[in-house]
């Protein structure tokens, strides 16, 4: 049982839905980062997504795109990325991490190698958005054997003949874009999401939490209301963008968490 799947059972048993944040490492220097991934879990965040920048992130939109710019400008890299996360470690055992990206920077490192230092550094999931199921003995078998979940993605144009190919080797939770298109686009739709939420709960019981366009809390609660949780990133990203001290970046991850805890 890794980290990912002991939180989802602990907030089952509490009755609790889980409340996800992004933040890209690195954005706008690793001090930061890390201060404000030290500061998440009493902001009431259950897992971390750490996005590791990338020189060409395609299903980004322009405020996580700016922040990875700003990340990679100021030296960021995967081993230092990895340094945050052990970083975080040294004082948090138990929030679970999830690491969000490309596959070239991996393919780089080697997948082997990759995967044991990831696994050492302490994330317990991946998040690979360009690697297609076609493509699971890449990556996604090598992580689920190393003891690491490979969460998939599945999106309003994932009918019912590829769903059970997306869900095939997915473990961990099942992340459901709610809007076709980039991040920060637009916002989630809960007369929407719903029926797609349910349709995918037929096929499989993993918790599924809504991702994309979910920036207040009013919408962390609807959206969390209809799902076992949701993701806020570019909402967040935007406010460390904009120079925010951390305190207040933490006040507002804490009134987003508060509204999926609502729901």
């Amino acid at each position: 049982m890794t980290r990912i799947d002991a939180k989802f059972a602990s907030l089952k048993a509490s009755g609790k839905k889980a409340f996800v944040t992004y933040i890209m490492a690195g954005d706008p220097d690793e001090a930061t980062t890390l201060a404000v991934m030290q500061g998440l879990p009493g902001a009431g965040v259950d897992i971390i997504e750490l996005g590791l920048p990338f020189t060409d992130p395609m299903a980004d939109g322009p405020t996580i795109q700016l922040a990875g710019q700003r990340a990679l400008e100021g030296g960021m890299t995967l081993d230092k990325t990895l340094a945050l996360v052990r970083a975080f470690r040294t004082a948090d055992q138990t929030t679970p991490i999830v690491l969000m990206g490309y596959y070239n920077p991996i393919y780089s490192r080697g997948v082997d190698l990759f995967l044991t230092q990831a696994k050492e550094a302490g994330i317990d999931g991946l998040i690979v958005v360009d690697l297609p199921p076609e493509e699971d003995d890449e990556l996604c078998i090598p992580a689920q054997k190393a003891g690491l979940n490979f969460i998939r993605l599945a999106t309003p144009t994932t009918d019912d003949k590829r769903l059970p190919k997306v869900l095939q080797n997915t473990s961990g939770f099942v992340y459901y874009v709610s809007i076709t298109g980039i991040t920060g686009a637009a916002a989630a739709r809960p007369e929407d999401v719903a029926p797609e939420v349910a349709r995918i709960k037929r096929s499989t019981d993993l918790p599924i939490i809504v991702g994309f366009g979910i920036n207040t809390p009013d919408s962390a609660q609807s959206i969390a209301a209809i799902a076992d949780g949701c993701v806020v990133g570019s909402a967040i990203v935007k406010e460390i963008g904009a120079g925010k001290p951390v305190a207040e970046v933490l006040a507002f991850v804490k009134s987003l968490a508060d509204g999926a805890h609502r729901g």
